[in-house]
């Protein structure tokens, strides 16, 4: 396994960690709906939350958060109307951004609450 690969893991570890001390409940991890795929779906009393992960170390070009472009966006949205119908969801949706920078050993969480909509379609 790659070394990208492997902080991504962990970063998406952590992340579901941190949004479990924060009371949501993890439904699913890398949920894909054909060619699309959802790092993290949750859900609190008010919504579910589809969560995009992007971990980056300490050295990163592009902030985590900016490395969520529009193509990527679109993405999430087609699985998460896949995951809506799929499970007949009748409760409202978010899309949130988890960003975890790995700065050596020690990892600085930023959680985007409504990062995007599902406008882009």
């Amino acid at each position: 396994m790659s070394e990208s690969h492997e902080l991504g893991r962990t970063g998406e570890e952590h992340a579901a960690a941190y949004l479990k001390n924060k009371g949501y409940r993890i439904l699913f991890r890398n949920w894909k709906w054909g060619a699309h795929e959802i790092d993290i779906i949750a859900e609190n009393r008010d919504f579910v939350i589809f969560v995009e992960v992007k971990t980056r170390s300490e050295n990163f070009m592009v902030e985590p958060a900016k490395a969520v472009p529009v193509a990527k966006q679109k993405s999430i949205i087609r699985a998460a109307e896949g995951y809506i119908q799929r499970f007949r969801i009748d409760k409202e949706s978010r899309f949130d951004i988890v960003t975890i920078i790995n700065k050596n050993g020690e990892f600085e969480t930023d959680h985007i609450e409504d990062a995007f909509y599902p406008t882009l379609r």
